[in-house]
């Protein structure tokens, strides 16, 4: 499954939240702090605040987030984007 190319930071934070039980902390500048508190301790994903998220920072949040859930990378993205 190819990214999308056209996602917003908005999007992808309101993503994040609804699937992964993200929230928005704080707006630094143009970039969105979301932290999320599992079992396994608090994490917390930087999204930039952007109309369209570049591909490879959208597969570095992908990655980050796979790392903290243990989960393979492509499991999240099919979660997020379907």
């Amino acid at each position: 499954m190819k990214f999308p190319r056209d996602l917003s930071g908005e999007t992808v934070a309101r993503l994040l939240q609804i699937h992964f039980g993200y929230r928005l902390k704080s707006e630094e500048g143009s970039y969105m702090v979301l932290p999320t508190a599992q079992d396994n301790g608090q994490h917390n994903v930087t999204v930039p605040r952007h109309r369209a998220v570049n591909v490879g920072t959208l597969d570095a949040i992908l990655s980050d987030v796979a790392k903290f859930f243990a989960l393979p990378k492509n499991e999240v993205r099919e979660t997020l984007f379907g």
